[in-house]
């Protein structure tokens, strides 16, 4: 390790990279990592009594297999029929029609093409014609854009495709057994195999089966009814609707349903008209923007108020409604001739379909044809479908709506869950009382514990003793406050007094140990930039910086006009990172107060090499297992782009702890990768030369020269996002990456590994089982609605103060260090405390949630490359575009906090 330290840092030998020998990986000293099995329970803390909206299964009939079909639904020409929709309606009909030839048997269906019966059917092959009633062929009345025909008399004539019926080939081909016994064996215990997934699969899609019959939306495992009372409106045209989720999860109480509240977006049903005003935020059709109208439409769902039919909108007209010409064709039967003619849309509904428009004839008419056969219908005849999903980014206002309006306490959250399951009478399902399955009516109830809240350590050798998983810095100063002799204020026509904003932090810091100089300079932006581009306005701000100071600032205090959604912020960042090498911290102050001054320096503290608390352990002796070997800990996350944007390049960081043996220090490293890449693919990237411009490697540098010249012998590794089907993923792809960069940095043995999933995502509640209030911060539960052979646990760190806490989720897949499980969960526990840029215990490890921060504020770099002139335009399946490296005077500190 300090051999490669010496090459990439001092290079003493004095020749290029390129002319040393590349350093040889030998892989197979790369050990197989599996999944282990948990080493027992913790016993440290308070017992608490505690339920969960875990709901008891019991399998009347363990011996029952379920038999899977493939199933293949072609029309009378052999086309393939696709979309769950209709799938579902003829699958419906074949059970219906041929009954006795199915032997009567129930059957679940996924929508697209798998099938299940418990017991098999009586053919391992068999094909079906079934003769669906009213389905839609192709039929013209009632709509523009198409050739229609006109009779002698100018009135429409349906074309000879209309309404009729159609006729399905069904071909249903035995695929493979599943027995059920398959759950009793796991919930044993014994190792899992694949039949395990595969049977809760089946009893999951009989309960999206139950929902689609009702007429539900359904989103993955949750469903959604079009009932009103369920809708709430957060602006902008989005609606968030009130469901359930539902899934069967094997645990050490036995299988149970695992039914939570959920929430989804849809878009407000009704006019379209309406909508796009509420969308774009106008008060009057004049005022929409058509360009954003039609990206926003595209796909929708709309039924025309002239006649009972659904469409999908692929686009709109060129022109306006009463400008858009299309060629029909004019019969006359006394001369047995055909006459094209070209007529407006406008003109064909109102003389035509005598349909009187107004306010529509002015603007574009909606294209439900086909791209080359366009359909038109003016706007005001059309209104969306209900239940459609709202798939687009949520603004910053629409997102706190969502959030304060879908909040639910705990004691209402039961009361919701267990009156939806008996209102459901899942038990009634004629697949699942064919296999015996029931499901009890109460919450699981078992016993937790409550950890004790970690004491902190500030600044005049004070300790700090949280409560309730709080803590705060009245009449305490900060532990290593890092002293601020050069810096100046940048204010982008914020409404913002900056001459008291700066008197007020130097009060605020003074009060809290940290001694802040008056700064070098108040910039205000020049009125007149106010118009010009985000990447203009930050250049002509860096610029007056650079002229009024010889060297740069400690950091930069900038002032932003916007809260959370300012253009300036991504140029900002990126210039001030990347470019300037210096920290900065942005505000956009509503009211100032002490308790606001005292977070920002928190920040800022941190930002600049300070340390705002230490646990007291930390501080004295270090923790247990960790400070007797050079231990390195990371915080893995990923970072995708916003639902409909599938071409943003993904964003992987990573952080990793530094001066050892604390454990409230890091240093992040970030880079692109291909969107919606999960695994994080340049742990480990070899160079030609013989160097690794990987994340670990240059983590691990970082590691070696804070801790003098020590190489981390011990690594932890937190891993964010992954769901339970990723876990050999990243034990087999991104731990793999970690040994290799680190053999590459040295000759020796690989680290000792503990791998643990941190899960956020997941629908398991816990409620005090004698009390309205939220579980108490440091909850942990490691029994009974666990797994039952896999080492995970459920924490909940913080303090829920609103609405019902949701536990993290800790999945341990690897633990060569060898932790006890109260080891292990106090280490957690203490995790959460040392968040630097908060005064409470977050829900989940502080390593995962600074990675997550740094993966945030640098994907704004992006975005910012993308709007600039700058950008190199590369997307899709193109060469993914590269995040600029940190300045050197930057990258090693804390400028995501």
């Amino acid at each position: 390790m300090a051999e490669a330290a010496n090459v990439m840092e001092s290079k003493p030998d004095g020749t290029p990279p390129a002319d040393r020998p590349r350093k040889r990986i030998d892989l197979s000293a790369c050990p197989e990592y599996k999944i282990i099995s948990r080493p027992g329970v913790g016993t440290i803390g308070r017992r608490i009594p505690l339920l969960s909206n875990h709901f008891k299964v019991v399998l009347g009939n363990p011996d029952a297999v379920f038999f899977q079909y493939s199933v293949s639904i072609t029309t009378e020409d052999g086309k393939p029929v696709e979309g769950k929709g209709i799938g579902r309606k003829i699958i419906d009909k074949v059970c219906q029609t041929y009954s006795k030839e199915l032997a009567g048997k129930k059957i679940a269906y996924d929508g697209e093409k798998c099938m299940f019966t418990v017991g098999s059917l009586p053919q391992t092959k068999c094909q079906f014609l079934v003769l669906l009633e009213g389905s839609v062929a192709d039929r013209q009345n009632g709509s523009a854009g198409a050739e229609g025909d006109l009779d002698e008399n100018g009135s429409t004539k349906r074309s000879k495709r209309s309404y009729r019926s159609t006729t399905y080939k069904v071909e249903i081909a035995y695929a493979s057994k599943i027995p059920l016994k398959a759950i009793s064996h796991s919930l044993k215990g014994s190792d899992v195999d694949s039949n395990v997934q595969d049977a809760l699969r089946v009893l999951d899609i009989v309960l999206r089966q139950q929902a689609a019959n009702r007429g539900c939306l359904l989103v993955r495992q949750s469903f959604f009814h079009d009932d009103s009372r369920n809708f709430t409106n957060v602006g902008g045209g989005a609606i968030a609707v009130r469901g359930f989720h539902s899934s069967f999860r094997p645990t050490q109480g036995g299988l149970s349903l695992n039914m939570d509240v959920s929430t989804t977006m849809i878009l407000t049903p009704g006019p379209v008209i309406d909508f796009l005003l509420a969308n774009q935020n106008v008060k009057e059709p004049r005022y929409i923007d058509w360009i954003k109208a039609k990206k926003m439409l595209k796909n929708l769902r709309i039924k025309t108020m002239h006649r009972d039919r659904e469409w999908k909108i692929i686009g709109l007209s060129e022109k306006p409604c009463n400008q858009q010409f299309f060629s029909m064709k004019r019969r006359d039967a006394g001369r047995c001739t055909e006459e094209v003619v070209d007529i407006t849309v406008y003109e064909y509904f109102v003389k035509h379909c005598g349909i009187e428009l107004s306010y529509s004839a002015y603007f574009p008419c909606l294209d439900v044809g086909k791209p080359k056969r366009p359909n038109y219908i003016p706007l005001e005849l059309c209104s969306l479908v209900s239940l459609q999903r709202y798939t687009k980014a949520l603004s910053p206002l629409q997102r706190a709506s969502l959030v304060e309006k879908s909040r639910q306490k705990p004691q209402e959250r039961m009361q919701t869950l267990t009156h939806a399951l008996r209102n459901y009478r899942y038990d009634e399902d004629p697949v699942l009382v064919e296999c015996g399955t029931t499901i009890e009516k109460q919450l699981t109830q078992f016993e937790g514990r409550v950890l004790e809240c970690p004491k902190l350590k500030v600044g005049r050798d004070s300790d700090c003793f949280p409560r309730n998983g709080r803590w705060n810095f009245n009449q305490k100063t900060l532990l290593k406050p890092r002293n601020i002799d050069r810096w100046v204020i940048a204010n982008f026509s914020a409404r913002c007094d900056t001459s008291r904003l700066s008197r007020d932090l130097i009060d605020c810091g003074r009060n809290k140990g940290l001694h802040i100089e008056g700064p070098l300079g108040l910039m205000e932006e020049d009125p007149n930039l106010r118009r010009c581009n985000p990447v203009t306005r930050v250049d002509k701000m860096l610029e007056r910086i650079r002229g009024k100071l010889t060297n740069p600032p400690d950091f930069i205090l900038c002032v932003l006009p916007e809260r959370k959604n300012s253009e300036i912020y991504g140029p900002w960042k990126k210039k001030c990172l990347a470019d300037f090498g210096v920290v900065t911290q942005c505000i956009a102050p509503i009211k100032i107060n002490d308790q606001y001054l005292t977070n920002v320096l928190l920040k800022i503290n941190a930002k600049l090499g300070g340390i705002n608390s230490l646990l007291a352990i930390e501080h004295v002796s270090g923790v247990p297992v960790i400070r007797d070997t050079p231990t390195l800990i990371l915080g893995m996350d990923v970072s995708h782009g916003s639902p409909g944007q599938s071409d943003v390049p993904s964003i992987a960081a990573v952080v990793g702890s530094r001066c050892w043996p604390l454990i409230s220090r890091y240093r992040a490293c970030v880079r692109s990768q291909s969107p919606k890449l999960e695994m994080i693919d340049a742990l480990y990237k070899p160079l030609e030369d013989g160097f690794d411009d990987g994340i670990i490697g240059e983590l691990l540098m970082d590691f070696y020269l804070s801790c003098n010249g020590r190489k981390p012998t011990q690594i932890i590794v937190f891993r964010d996002g992954v769901s339970e089907s990723q876990f050999n993923q990243v034990l087999n792809i991104e731990i793999k990456q970690i040994v290799q960069a680190y053999l590459h940095l040295g000759d020796g043995e690989p680290p000792k590994f503990t791998v643990i999933v941190a899960q956020k995502n997941h629908h398991t509640k816990l409620f005090l089982a004698n009390a309205s209030e939220n579980v108490p911060p440091g909850t942990v539960v490691d029994t009974k609605i666990v797994h039952p052979r896999n080492y995970d646990f459920y924490m909940c760190a913080q303090a829920g103060m609103i609405g019902t806490s949701r536990p993290a989720h800790y999945n341990v897949l690897v633990d060569e260090i060898g932790f006890s499980p109260d080891g292990l969960q106090n280490l957690i526990h203490c995790l959460s405390y040392v968040y630097q840029r908060s005064t409470t215990a977050i829900s989940i490890v502080a390593p995962i949630c600074y990675a997550h921060l740094a993966a945030q504020q640098t994907s704004q770099f992006i975005k910012f490359e993308d709007s600039s002139e700058t950008s190199s335009g590369q997307k899709g399946a193109e060469a993914v575009q590269e995040l600029p490296r940190l300045h050197a005077r930057v990258k090693s500190s804390m400028f995501f906090c």
